[in-house]
């Protein structure tokens, strides 16, 4: 008996060990298998940042300058004979200008450039956006708001006679609506000024402009006229230089993105409502951002700005190009392009149609994804706007309440049986509800007039915009979500990639044509987080010719008609060593679609050499580099890591 309880006992120990052992292994085995996991999951991602433009730079090309347009340089000085401006002109011209930044930039080159022509004295344009009546800080007046006014005046000195305001005697006049007053459109031709504006300016001694849609004046100048294409330039990119607040502030920011010695992309998704509505875009958003496209397209056919249908097959225009890239599809792009996952990309555009929402797969891609507000304080942001008068909040006011007795009357009223339903009773209205777009297309047809605090917030765009100028030109890298998009009014990405082709051609500045990435797109759109090599060999290949000469031609056959400061070649530049005859290229009317340019002055040659020298040492593997990858085959490509990292990438999924 002794002994079998003794057998029992040791049975008993022997079990509650081997339990004790097993749940030991268990916790262990948990957390190891967790911690490796989580291990390879980390190895992966350095395997890939490592291998796919990571920031150790092992792919230098995905950041270095292009460079076959090094021996483009910036040059808008006069060529020929060109006389100042005499003070016995023809008088004076003042103007007011509508619209935001991009159509102001544009809009004050032509004022200049038809100052010149007529040989009259301009005034500082008003800038609508920023008047006194929306509320800025009395701190500035309107076209000081956003540029400098003495920079502006002293550096036009020799081109065009500008003044402050009009003479005294003259102000009285202009208040009584006694001068004439023109609405030009952006396709005005310089015969239309010689013809029927000159006339009335030498009579009168003052005409008035009003500018509304980007421009007064037809991008394309006959041949005759090439310093006036030159003056745009120099009015551009040297004249028109922001405030000394915004310019710092935009400095700081610069700075900020390279404080840890990485370059930076900054990407413009050109999500902007009255785009999207002109080409009709609506059905590639949902809800209520869907409905507010359609409304504000019906606005536009009923001021017959656009002559076609209102409901239109938005993914047939986004196949023919028509559409902005998504911020999706944009991040896919990068990634067939190797940047990697710790790339800081900067995100510029003070209208974000679709909100915060449309970025969440950008963002699960990149996740140093920033802006202006991730970069400054409020306290930076408040100084730039100055000092303002507080204005009251918008104040959500519920309809008043209907009587017992009008509801019996509507009741009685409503017609033949079956009658409607009676209302559903009141539900709580959300604070979302109440504000901005929601507060109105839920219960109203109409779009509310826009509130004190709404006319502030559009003059705040102004600098918002001014200061993602300011970085986008900076940036190593610049990739537009939506630019050439053939409406005929300027576009930001399109006047940052014509400022940074005429400071520093060479600099990376993607030319994508989106009717060809849609389709692209289409192949692969059931599955587009884990595409085939050669799916990614496509992208990489127009992505990657985008940059050169392909790109600049596409360029000056779709951009440059339209808004010249978008492709300023090859007026306002020149070549430090002669482009080869067979290179050069010519449209059918004669004009130059690459080449063409004057050979530069020995100074420019001189300057440009010495920078060569400094950067030929970390530039002479780039042309190798680039070559290699776009001759790989693609059974080399398969048996590349790049490929398998790719291939194995589980994060791109924002879902998983």
């Amino acid at each position: 008996m002794v002994f079998k309880s003794r057998i029992k006992w040791i049975a008993l120990l022997v079990m509650i060990l081997s339990v004790g052992s097993l749940v030991v292994h268990l916790s262990i085995t948990k957390s190891t298998g967790v911690q490796l996991a989580y291990n390879a999951r980390d190895t992966l991602w350095q395997d890939f940042d490592s291998l796919l433009g990571a920031q150790d730079f092992r792919n230098k090309h995905l950041w270095r300058p292009v460079k076959s347009l090094e021996t483009l340089q910036p040059y808008a000085n006069p060529r020929n004979s060109y006389h100042a401006p005499s003070s016995k002109n023809n008088g004076f011209i003042y103007a007011k200008i509508f619209g935001g930044f991009d159509n102001i930039r544009s809009s004050i080159c032509d004022l200049v450039t038809i100052s010149r022509l007529l040989n009259a004295t301009l005034v500082i344009p008003e800038l609508q956006e920023s008047l006194r009546s929306k509320g800025i800080s009395n701190k500035f007046k309107s076209f000081s708001y956003l540029y400098d006014e003495e920079q502006f005046i002293s550096f036009l000195k020799n081109d065009v006679i500008i003044a402050k305001a009009l003479p005294e005697s003259l102000k009285a006049a202009r208040k009584r609506n006694e001068f004439p007053l023109f609405k030009p459109k952006n396709s005005a031709s310089p015969k239309f000024y010689l013809e029927d504006v000159l006339p009335k300016l030498k009579k009168a001694n003052v005409i008035g402009l009003i500018v509304s849609d980007g421009g007064c004046l037809q991008s394309t100048l006959p041949a005759s006229m090439p310093e006036l294409q030159r003056l745009r330039c120099r009015v551009a990119f040297h004249a028109l230089q922001l405030r000394s607040e915004i310019q710092v502030l935009g400095k700081k920011m610069v700075d900020r993105l390279r404080k840890s010695g990485q370059p930076f992309l900054a990407y413009h998704p050109g999500l902007v409502r009255d785009k999207l509505a002109y080409h009709g875009c609506a059905e590639l958003f949902q809800d209520v951002h869907s409905e507010l496209i359609q409304y504000r397209r019906a606005q536009m056919i009923k001021q017959r700005f656009i002559s076609e249908e209102r409901t239109v097959d938005s993914h047939l225009r986004r196949d023919h190009g028509l559409c902005p890239l998504m911020p999706e599809e944009v991040g896919i792009l990068l990634k067939a392009l190797g940047y990697s996952q710790k790339a800081i990309i900067y995100l510029a555009g003070s209208e974000m149609f679709g909100g915060q929402r449309v970025l969440i797969p950008l963002r699960a891609m990149f996740p140093n994804l920033v802006d202006r507000t991730s970069l400054c304080s409020t306290e930076e942001l408040s100084e730039l706007v100055g000092p303002e008068t507080p204005l009251p909040e918008n104040t959500f006011e519920m309809p008043p309440r209907k009587s017992d007795k009008q509801l019996k009357e509507e009741w009685n009223k409503a017609g033949p049986r079956p009658r409607p339903l009676p209302p559903p009773p009141d539900r709580p209205i959300y604070q979302h509800e109440k504000e901005g777009w929601y507060g109105w297309i839920t219960n109203n047809d109409t779009e509310p007039t826009p509130s004190p605090m709404d006319l502030r917030n559009q003059a705040h765009r102004l600098l918002w915009d001014a200061l993602d100028y300011v970085v986008s030109v900076e940036a190593d890298v610049f990739f537009p979500g939506f630019n050439n998009d053939g409406s005929g009014l300027p576009d930001f990405s399109s006047l940052v990639m014509g400022q940074r082709l005429y400071e520093r051609p060479s600099s990376r500045t993607y030319r994508l044509d989106r009717k060809v990435i849609q389709e692209l797109f289409n192949i692969t759109r059931e599955d587009m987080y884990h595409p085939n090599r050669n799916w990614t060999l496509r992208v990489r290949k127009h992505l990657n010719s985008s940059l050169g000469e392909s790109g600049l031609i596409r360029q000056s056959m779709l951009s440059k008609p339209r808004v010249f400061l978008s492709h300023p070649l090859p007026e306002c530049s020149c070549r430090t060593s002669a482009l080869e005859d067979s290179r050069q290229i010519r449209s059918d009317d004669g004009r130059f679609l690459y080449g063409g340019e004057d050979e530069c002055p020995k100074w420019i040659k001189s300057a440009g050499v010495e920078k060569s020298k400094t950067d030929d040492s970390d530039q002479t593997d780039y042309e190798h580099d680039l070559l290699a990858e776009q001759s790989e085959t693609e059974e080399e490509f398969a048996k590349s890591k790049v490929a398998s990292a790719f291939d194995q990438d589980e994060e791109w999924d924002p879902n998983d």
